[in-house]
């Protein structure tokens, strides 16, 4: 069925052999309804074909903007099939932000759910877009794409791909400044595809999806990787703690990726005492350490986490702790993987001895291309000798495995004493009264900067200054101590779970 041509790393390509190998295996299964892999390789198809009669050609960018939907993988695979690129839309932006995108990434279609239609609509006239599908829209033909029998693409029509195509245009969340599209080829995905492949296996029975799919975590960590392999995927339309906790029993799901916020939610739901996790080989959790506390209440239900450390640019993975390291390596983002290499230099670019601290550096095949349209902030991020910058500084301990201290700017200078405020923050988490907290740099005439403490209470509890000092000044030196504490309802997080430290800092310390 498939030529020695056809035949390649393309991330559609991989599907539909997937389909080829596996035609009436469950690939999606999406509220009540299943998707076998052939209906997903005909759907593939029938978007392949309708893209190129709206004139998309290999190079061109498709966009989507909406919440999680079986037409948000179909669409990426069927970009693959004509050699087009993928762009996903964090379905978040304001309308002045995802124009933004759509202008400079220059999308010829764009895919717009009925969430979305608003924030597209707002900003229509003065888009570059030449055409607009709608999902699951009265005025659409979406729907009835399972009962059209034409245009469809023959499989024998199925572009060739090189690993340096450009699969996806990804753009970063934004924490600072405008975002920056991370061009990810199809040989970046195709190695991280590799190198989870060569971990435990936790993709064996269905994965569950709620983490969104245009994050390269709700993507390529657990849902591409499970559809080469020929195994389900149960996808939710948004996270719900209830209905993870209720699909999980159901469906016998083996893993699912998550932020540990979605862990902490589903531990905090009714449902969590009662569900059934037998069927739970690990989960996947990124962007950031799980809390002890959090590790030892699911391994009293029998559940082990694999936490990894990775980056949009790194398709992600970059080190992965294993289920078997989670207790005995306690805060390590894990190690090495086995096709990429990472090191930690100095200001000077020299690759520093176990224990010494610095920015993380990572290199291989997984690594973007570069940023779209933006070729001095790739020279700034990829080395000439290829090392990728992350911004991030860690150490490998003396068994070589990574530990994530902060990012470069967030680390805080205060009377000289180089602070990172994650390992605060970590002390501060195990605290009864403290749900969330982040820990912040504040300008300080003194000292240079002051640490500043901003916390969301466990209900009904409370916590002042002096008792926050009682309890940290236990574990660590004084210096390290916050000197400001506020109390919020929440605090400000993107889309992937990461907290918006940029926003407390103009919020407080404009207070303050």
């Amino acid at each position: 069925m498939f030529d020695d041509q056809v035949v390649n790393v393309g991330m559609g390509q991989t599907i539909l052999k997937s389909a080829e190998l596996s035609p009436n295996n469950p690939a999606l299964r999406f509220e009540g309804k299943v998707y076998t892999y052939a209906a997903l390789s005909m759907r593939i198809r029938k978007i392949a074909a309708t893209l190129l009669d709206l004139g998309v050609s290999r190079g061109d960018r498709v966009g989507y903007m909406g919440l999680n939907h079986p037409c948000f993988l179909e669409t990426v695979y069927a970009c693959s099939c004509i050699g087009a690129i993928f762009v996903p839309l964090n379905f978040r932006l304001t309308p002045a932000e995802a124009k933004f995108i759509i202008d400079d990434a220059g999308i010829k279609v764009m895919f717009v759910d009925d969430a979305c239609k608003t924030i597209i609509d707002e900003q229509k006239e003065n888009l570059s877009c030449q055409h607009y599908i709608s999902i699951e829209s009265h005025s659409s033909d979406w729907d009835l794409l399972d009962d059209l029998l034409d245009p469809i693409l023959p499989i024998d029509t199925v572009a060739s791909i090189e690993p340096d195509d450009v699969a996806l245009i990804m753009y970063t969340s934004g924490t600072t400044g405008l975002p920056k599209g991370a061009m990810l080829t199809h040989g970046n995905i195709f190695w991280n595809t590799m190198n989870v492949s060569l971990l435990e296996e936790t993709m064996v029975g269905a994965s569950l999806t709620c983490a969104p799919l245009f994050h390269i975590g709700g993507l390529n960590v657990t849902t591409h990787i499970s559809l080469v392999r020929g195994v389900e995927v149960v996808l939710h339309r948004t996270f719900d703690a209830g209905n993870v906790l209720r699909d999980i029993e159901q469906f016998k799901v083996s893993t699912m990726f998550g932020a540990p916020t979605m862990f902490t939610m589903m531990s905090q739901h009714e449902s969590f005492e009662t569900t059934d996790f037998s069927s739970v080989i690990s989960f996947n959790v990124g962007s950031a350490p799980v809390p002890v506390p959090l590790l030892n209440l699911y391994a009293s239900r029998g559940v082990t986490f694999c936490q990894g450390y990775g980056l949009t640019e790194t398709s992600p993975y970059v080190t992965v702790l294993s289920s078997k390291f989670a207790t005995q390596k306690i805060g390590s983002a894990g190690q090495n993987l086995m096709f990429t290499t990472v090191r930690i230099v100095d200001g000077q670019g020299q690759s520093l001895a176990n224990g010494e601290r610095g920015e993380i550096c990572v290199k291989g095949p997984n690594v973007m291309k570069g940023y779209w349209n933006r070729p001095e902030a790739t020279d700034e991020a990829i080395d000439k000798n290829g090392w990728f910058h992350t911004g991030d500084v860690g150490y490998f301990d003396e068994d070589n495995f990574l530990f994530i201290c902060d990012r470069i700017k967030d680390m805080v200078i205060s009377g000289g004493e180089n602070i990172y405020p994650a390992e605060v923050e970590s002390v501060l988490f195990e605290h009864d009264a403290i749900a969330e907290v982040a820990v912040i740099g504040s300008p300080d005439e003194k000292w240079g900067e002051l640490l500043v403490a901003v916390i969301v209470l466990q209900p009904g509890m409370n916590i002042g200054l002096e008792q926050l000092h009682s309890f940290v000044g236990k574990k660590l030196a004084r210096y390290k101590l916050p000197r400001k504490l506020h109390i919020v309802d929440a605090l400000p997080r993107n889309p992937a779970g990461k907290v918006q430290k940029f926003i407390l800092k103009e919020q407080f310390n404009r207070l303050d």
